[in-house]
């Protein structure tokens, strides 16, 4: 089964902890893909850029609404997201408490709606239609 797993750190935490100390801690996530991959449960991760650089797009009454940055002040943001293949929920729990940002912030598992006929889709063969 497949889960997406949504990393949300705490900003200020690793603006006090340093460079160095979220430079080894996304190590220690690269260093965690890398064991999934081996064990065929790995799919896609990244780190995606700092909240500043967030565009939000809503669609009120017809009219278009382009914003920047999230759209509300938390103290945790977004800050990346693996999609894992696993054969259930204690397992996707399992990866998300060994990722070096659920010691600090908060790795939300939801699990991957499947849903037919999606454009680049690759269908394993137990989802073949």
């Amino acid at each position: 089964m497949r889960y997406m797993l949504l990393c949300y750190d705490d900003a200020k935490y690793w603006e006090r902890a340093g460079e160095a100390a979220h430079r080894a801690a996304m190590q220690e996530a690269v260093l965690l893909t890398h064991e999934l991959d081996r064990k065929g449960q790995y799919r896609i991760a990244s780190p995606l850029a700092p909240v500043e650089q967030a565009t939000c797009v809503r669609v009120r009454d017809g009219r278009r609404i382009v914003t920047d940055g999230p759209f509300a002040e938390t103290r945790e943001i977004l800050g990346g997201f693996y999609l894992i293949d696993v054969p259930d929920l204690d397992a996707a729990i399992r990866v998300a408490e060994r990722h070096s940002g659920a010691r600090v912030g908060t790795v939300e598992i939801r699990p991957v709606f499947e849903l037919e006929g999606l454009p680049g889709e690759k269908l394993s063969p137990e989802r073949k239609p």
